[in-house]
């Protein structure tokens, strides 16, 4: 009999494979382990990174390694950038994941997740593991998001799916920034459409 670990794992695969099949923004390019314990992820869309001289400049392909370890679901999933990226979240070892990560929540939404964060359409500068990062967001605002594409792929019409809980009315646009945790998605094709997080 197959141990709740062993069944997570391999649920997660499959969820993986038909979410991402066909989806050009986010690829699994590697996996080890049979069911994998480690994916490799390549992102196709806009972040940013610093040079060698110190410019932040714009970067189109990022690679995220993910490690499934032995205390998962229940621990978060060990997530390191294998490209550099310039964001208040991530540093050279390690992405932020610990603010919002339950053993409920699915790893292809993580995996989107860790998208919208590259693309600086979610970012959480109070608590930064890059200070740096946090305070060229807080200070160059109108500049982000980098890439406002969906980063989700479209919601597939076969598979039936949770409804969205609505509010009666929403929210009016504002430019200021602000937290925004929304119960109605604004995009229904990107369920963390409206869960951005600007602080």
């Amino acid at each position: 009999m197959l141990s709740p670990r062993i069944r997570r794992l391999k649920l997660d695969h499959e969820s993986l494979k038909q979410r991402f099949a066909e989806w050009p923004v986010i690829r699994i390019v590697g996996t080890a382990g049979m069911p994998p314990e480690i994916y490799r992820f390549q992102y196709s869309l806009k972040g940013l990174y610093v040079a060698a001289d110190g410019s932040i400049l714009e970067r189109n392909e990022h690679v995220l390694e993910v490690n499934l370890t032995l205390g998962y679901p229940r621990r978060a999933p060990q997530c390191r950038m294998l490209t550099p990226v310039f964001h208040p979240n991530f540093d050279d070892a390690s992405v932020c994941i610990g603010d919002f990560w339950a053993a409920s929540e699915s790893l292809d939404d993580l995996i989107i997740r860790i998208g919208r964060m590259i693309a600086y359409q979610e970012y959480n500068t109070k608590s930064p593991l890059n200070g740096l990062a946090a305070k060229w967001a807080a200070q160059n605002t109108q500049l982000l998001p980098v890439d406002a594409q969906p980063v989700a792929p479209p919601l597939s019409e076969d598979v039936p799916t949770a409804t969205p809980i609505t509010t009666a009315s929403p929210e009016p646009a504002t430019t200021a920034p602000r937290v925004a945790i929304s119960d109605s998605p604004s995009d229904q094709s990107d369920p963390w459409a409206g869960k951005i997080v600007i602080s």
